[in-house]
């Protein structure tokens, strides 16, 4: 029974060190203005979409970002604007290639721990070992290539740029994780203020008819 409970806690001991470890995401401040997220609007559906879907967007909404119909046409190329974001890749090949299906990035930033904070360390997080093969620190093993190069970049400058268009990837990825939160917010000042000028009338007729009673 000894052996069983040491057991459990070296166990629970080594799953709390796996989690703060998994936990330790860059410290960085992921911006949410309209241009950023237009940037990374671009870099999902340039890069991104190489191998995952976004099957809960489709290309219209993509215009509440303030994209002209141009840009919106050379995002889209070609594709119409109900369809959704999908890669063309064959899943047959990305299975193949891959060991599994690329996950779905539409709530990408709601499931993971640290939401944009963990897309923008993933993808910052790639670096060369010794012999010459690439890993990650976020997720150490992770098929995923890394498509921004960032284990590549020596220069400081060049360093700077991807993260900058990881920050933005984040940033799109946490709107289009919810689209419609800013609709949501502003419906919701308009229910609190009817809410503030009920509860006023309430009061004032309760004052009014108790001042009758006495």
């Amino acid at each position: 029974m000894k052996g069983l409970r040491a057991g459990l806690f070296i166990l629970l001991c080594m799953t709390v060190q796996v989690v703060k470890a998994e936990a330790e995401l860059a410290d960085v401040d992921i911006p949410d203005t309209p241009e950023a997220v237009q940037r990374g609007a671009e870099t999902a559906v340039n890069t991104c979409l190489a191998c995952h879907n976004l099957k809960f967007l489709k290309y219209g909404d993509l215009s509440q970002l303030g994209f002209t119909d141009k840009q919106l046409d050379d995002l889209r190329s070609g594709k119409g604007l109900k369809e959704t974001l999908k890669t063309d890749m064959d899943p047959t090949m990305l299975r193949e290639g891959f060991g599994l299906l690329p996950p779905d990035l539409s709530l990408m930033a709601k499931a993971r721990e640290g939401g944009p904070r963990y897309i923008y360390s993933l993808l910052t997080g790639f670096y060369q070992k010794a012999d010459g093969s690439v890993d990650n620190h976020v997720f150490p093993g992770v098929k995923m290539p890394d498509v921004l190069n960032y284990s590549d970049a020596k220069d400081p400058a060049q360093r700077a740029a991807i993260e900058e268009q990881a920050r933005d990837a984040a940033a799109f990825l946490a709107w289009a994780a919810d689209p419609h939160a800013a609709e949501r917010y502003q419906l919701g000042y308009y229910v609190l203020a009817y809410l503030a000028v009920l509860t006023l009338l309430l009061y004032l007729s309760k004052r009014r008819i108790w001042a009758r009673l006495h």
